[in-house]
């Protein structure tokens, strides 16, 4: 990413089935990112929570693991948009797998899109802090 990213900025480093959250501490010359917690896929089969899967009908060829893949793109997506609409960060970054990424993107309210300042199409979710910075500073 070549963009300055603010001081405050949320950035979200996903997978299929986790993801990291962030913050810039930093200044936007100087990224200095604080991890503030993370996300992993919400068990809803033992909720019983109709509409927390995937969006749309489940192909038959779709496995658990994709399934499993797509409902927590479905939630990471929810959340943000969530956190958006209530204010709770003004700019955003999302880091993630190009399937994650591609399964997000079209989930995210407007108020979203026009939050995030970019997004990196690469699996950083196990990476350590200084590879995830240095991927945000290039």
């Amino acid at each position: 990413m070549t963009r300055r990213i603010p001081e405050g900025t949320l950035i979200i480093v996903a997978d299929g089935g986790s993801a990291r959250v962030f913050t810039n501490v930093g200044s936007e010359h100087q990224l200095t990112l604080k991890q503030e917690g993370e996300l992993r896929l919400q068990d809803i089969s033992e909720q019983g929570v109709s509409g927390q899967g995937p969006a749309g009908a489940v192909p038959k060829d779709m496995s658990i693991s994709q399934l499993n893949e797509a409902t927590f793109a479905k939630q990471v997506a929810e959340q943000l948009n969530d956190d958006a609409l209530n204010n709770r960060y003004a700019h955003l970054v999302l880091v993630a797998d190009p399937t994650t990424l591609g399964r997000i993107r079209p989930l995210l309210h407007k108020e979203v899109q026009s939050r995030l300042l970019g997004d990196i199409a690469k699996d950083l979710t196990n990476a350590p802090l200084a590879d995830i910075q240095k991927a945000l500073a290039a």
